[in-house]
């Protein structure tokens, strides 16, 4: 199964424990709107509580790209806070997981 399909179903069953098993133990996510950084721990946390609110969505969620190095991904995506973005992802990849993810976005009107 590709890493793709696998964020894809970790994203419908907010579930950690598939979380894990995508994210490699020393990853780090960087933040587009702030330069800052999240571990492993932290995104999976991040993730859970946007998720769980009920107020993110994904739309036209596709890969771009892949191969066992790099994986660029692109959606748009509306937020608990109501904002709407077109979001561009890069992961790094190192044994078969996701050891470095960067974002790009651009903010949509509704």
């Amino acid at each position: 199964m590709s890493l793709f399909t696998k964020i894809q179903t970790a994203f419908q069953s907010n579930d950690t424990d598939q979380w894990l098993e995508i994210y490699h133990e020393d990853f780090e996510f960087v933040r587009h709107q702030t330069g800052s950084s999240m571990n492993r721990e932290e995104i999976i946390a991040m993730i859970q509580k946007m998720f769980s609110s009920g107020l993110v969505a994904q739309h036209n969620h596709r890969c771009l790209y892949e191969n066992e190095d790099i994986m660029v991904e692109h959606s748009v995506m509306d937020f608990p806070d109501g904002t709407r973005e077109a979001v561009l992802v890069v992961h790094n990849i190192q044994d078969g997981k996701i050891i470095r993810t960067e974002t790009g976005a651009t903010p949509l009107s509704k």
